[in-house]
């Protein structure tokens, strides 16, 4: 049975002294939570101060971003190798802000995942539609497309050392949610199309939802089946919140 796992992106928010007082009490509290896997994804600049606040603590860390080559000439970029020096065990790829406000293309995105497993970090691969694609009908067209990229570059064993992110674009940061239904429908064509290529893979594959999570949502959609947990936007920022959402994915 697939573990539920709930990442926090904590996408461009933060400051060391609300960071500490989070930290804190989600560390403190996910202690009391055996049943689920936690992480947080922070800005580059607060990772020495997860590291610090986590280390000895169940919730893991990652980053949100990694740069496709080991190191060079890339000013301002950040290497897959600089995350594992700060004892990062995940990194996102491919989420939609990145995508659409940066201009990375599919390709792109795959090379950044080599790159972060070439390293041994967990990629959490994000994939996901938007409202216009959507209403064309072309929601499993897009989905398919941006997995396809990692599983041509890398072959579909990959995704054994991965996670999948589903976020539809129309949900995140709008206040819409696709429903469980909708969600499942998707998350069922990502591991069908997976288990086209390789059924052992697509069975232990974890896809998070994330699109708008939070507490009132958060057992309704985890309790789907092919659900397993979420990724979490402006909700990770909460203790409360969160914490709530992370308690949801142990039932």
């Amino acid at each position: 049975m697939r573990r539920k796992l709930v990442a926090g992106n904590w996408k461009m928010h933060g400051a060391l002294a609300r960071n500490q007082a989070l930290l804190s009490v989600v560390a403190g509290r996910m202690a009391q939570m055996p049943g689920v896997d936690c992480a947080v994804c922070v800005p580059f600049p607060y990772l020495a101060q997860t590291q610090h606040l986590l280390r000895d603590s169940a919730v893991q860390w990652g980053a949100q971003d990694v740069h496709q080559q080991a190191e060079g000439a890339y000013t301002g970029e950040v290497a897959a190798s600089m995350l594992c020096d700060f004892g990062c065990r995940y990194v996102l790829v491919g989420h939609s802000e990145r995508r659409s406000l940066y201009g990375e293309s599919s390709q792109l995105v795959a090379e950044k995942f080599a790159a972060a497993q070439k390293a041994g970090l967990l990629p959490i691969l994000c994939i996901g539609e938007t409202l216009s694609q959507r209403e064309s009908g072309a929601t499993e067209v897009v989905v398919a497309e941006q997995l396809d990229a990692v599983i041509k570059l890398l072959g579909a064993r990959s995704l054994r050392d991965a996670v999948l992110a589903y976020e539809p674009v129309w949900a995140i940061g709008t206040g819409k949610t696709a429903s469980p239904a909708q969600a499942q429908a998707v998350h069922a064509f990502i591991r069908q199309r997976v288990a086209g290529l390789d059924a052992d893979v697509a069975q232990g594959l974890r896809i998070l939802y994330g699109g708008s999570v939070k507490a009132a949502n958060a057992a309704e959609l985890f309790a789907v089946p092919d659900i397993d947990g979420g990724l979490i936007g402006g909700a990770s920022l909460v203790a409360d919140e969160f914490l709530a959402i992370c308690n949801a994915g142990q039932n």
